[in-house]
């Protein structure tokens, strides 16, 4: 097995048989090596392929400024994942989930905490990705002590839900583009007001649409947890928002057959709400 290139002492990319690329990580195993140089195969503690060369580019530029060790954390995150989820990971994910990591933990030591705002939608909408990111926490404080919270298992939930719209799913990332840019539409159409894209709101909006979107491709319908009380109250208290609500709902019936449940109309009322509420009080 011959260096293809060095990242570090302790990670290099080689060939298998098949000519793919792979990252093989092992204490000091590139010491003293240069690239054509033999890999001592028993130095050898974890591998795994890329598909896409581009990859193992961005990983030599982290890994100028990261550590290895949350690579290897990432990898054995993205491994359990990958045998859990019923849908491919990106490859991207071991770029994106070492430098969240490596991230979060440099925030935690500086006691920096961020509160992650979509929390309660991430446990509710995507229970298996939050699931992934709570035995992730698990995997992270095992390798390195630190016992991060449920904002973190939310983040990671999120690049999980992330992989299935970039890299080669080309497709799926073309049609949350389009559900997205069309519910933008109704609501700036019925509301006759340019939204603030700069708001902390807008963004809100714009990721809760963008996770909406993700699970009508999935063809996942979401349970209705939320009581009759509190839909009557969101609907009396938000009723402009909640008209535009159902101006969406007519909107996905007719060109997706798609139908809000009472629970996505309430948080899709709300954000909403939200969203318009300054321009508004400007009109």
């Amino acid at each position: 097995m011959e260096i293809k290139k060095i990242l570090n002492n302790n990670v290099v990319i080689t060939e298998n048989e098949n000519d793919q690329e792979m990252v093989v990580m092992g204490k000091g195993m590139a010491f003293h090596k240069k690239p054509g140089d033999q890999i001592d195969e028993g130095s050898i503690e974890k591998t795994f392929v890329l598909q896409n060369t581009g990859t193992s580019d961005k990983l030599d530029q982290l890994l100028k400024d990261t550590s290895e060790k949350y690579l290897d954390i990432a990898s054995e995150i993205l491994a359990y994942a990958q045998s859990k989820l019923p849908y491919k990971l990106d490859e991207y994910l071991y770029v994106a989930l070492t430098d969240h990591i490596s991230f979060a933990i440099a925030r935690y030591e500086q006691s920096i905490h961020l509160k992650n705002n979509l929390l309660y939608e991430i446990r509710k909408y995507y229970k298996k990705e939050f699931q992934m990111g709570l035995h992730a926490l698990g995997i992270i404080e095992r390798h390195t002590g630190i016992q991060l919270g449920e904002d973190e298992a939310g983040s990671i939930a999120l690049h999980l839900v992330n992989s299935q719209i970039s890299g080669e799913n080309m497709e799926i990332a073309a049609q949350v583009t389009d559900m997205v840019n069309s519910i933008l539409n109704i609501v700036k159409y019925y509301y006759q007001v340019q939204l603030d894209e700069s708001s902390i709101n807008y963004e809100r909006f714009i990721t809760h649409l963008r996770y909406f979107s993700i699970r009508f491709i999935r063809k996942e319908k979401s349970e209705d947890t939320v009581d009759e009380f509190l839909h009557e109250q969101v609907k009396k208290k938000y009723q402009e928002a909640y008209a535009c609500t159902e101006r969406v709902n007519i909107y996905l019936e007719n060109n997706f057959n798609w139908t809000l449940s009472e629970d996505e109309k309430v948080y899709l009322t709300v954000h909403i709400h939200r969203v318009t509420y300054r321009q508004k009080k400007q009109r």
